[in-house]
């Protein structure tokens, strides 16, 4: 890895990997911290070129973002753990699932998609607008260029195949919001699509590890105590 990833970490006990979305830093999991951490080492990790994380050089995907995580995981000496991730970082978690399911001990994925077209419309529309007027100021304006990047891995990505999900048997959580900015549908496909998950909505909308953290915390905790 060409760069370190800045994290923060609390508690003893199993690794919990939190795996923060799209332009945020590891305080959207506030709220986890410190529930997690009585049971678990939790660990919240700034994604590349997120929170204090650097750039580096290397390309700005899922795919190199699930890389990183993994030389992540060998450095500190994690043999295993468990991964939640959310929004991009759900993607993130699910395709480092899909190359390394023998070191994950359980996988939660809140708000995750497959691919754009699991978004809904209202929202995926002026994301794809904000996208190509930012990239047509990229190479003029380094604030455009790192908008772009942020936007384009929405526009462009993930693109995991529904069937790549069949060989991941390591017991997952699908957890999304009542009134996600993902269709429930999709959410549902992805929930069908695994072998060894379990499915549940919160009240709320994307944002319900933030804004409705006990229901969820309640949840992800009945979950990794099985």
């Amino acid at each position: 890895m060409d760069i370190k990833l800045f994290y923060v970490e609390k508690g003893i006990g199993q690794p919990l990997v939190l795996l923060h979305g799209n332009g945020e830093s590891h305080q959207y999991f506030e709220n986890q911290m410190e529930f997690f951490s009585k049971s678990y080492r939790v660990i919240a990790i700034d994604t590349r070129g997120h929170g204090n994380s650097q750039r580096g050089e290397a390309p700005f995907t899922i795919a190199q973002f699930a890389d990183d995580l993994y030389e992540f995981m060998l450095e500190q000496r994690l043999p295993r753990a468990s991964i939640l991730g959310f929004s991009d970082g759900a993607n993130i978690a699910l395709t480092f699932a899909l190359k390394h399911s023998g070191i994950i001990e359980k996988l939660i994925l809140n708000g995750a998609d497959l691919n754009p077209e699991g978004v809904k419309r209202t929202i995926q529309i002026p994301i794809e607008i904000g996208y190509k007027i930012a990239s047509l100021f990229a190479h003029k304006n380094e604030e455009a260029k790192k908008k772009a990047e942020m936007l384009g891995l929405m526009v462009n990505e993930p693109n995991i195949a529904t069937e790549q999900l069949a060989s991941l048997t390591v017991p997952t959580l699908i957890i999304a919001g009542t009134k996600d900015m993902i269709k429930d549908s999709h959410t549902r496909l992805i929930y069908q699509s695994l072998p060894n998950a379990q499915l549940s909505f919160v009240r709320g909308d994307h944002f319900i590890a933030k804004k409705n953290p006990d229901e969820f915390n309640q949840i992800v905790c009945n979950f990794m105590c099985e």
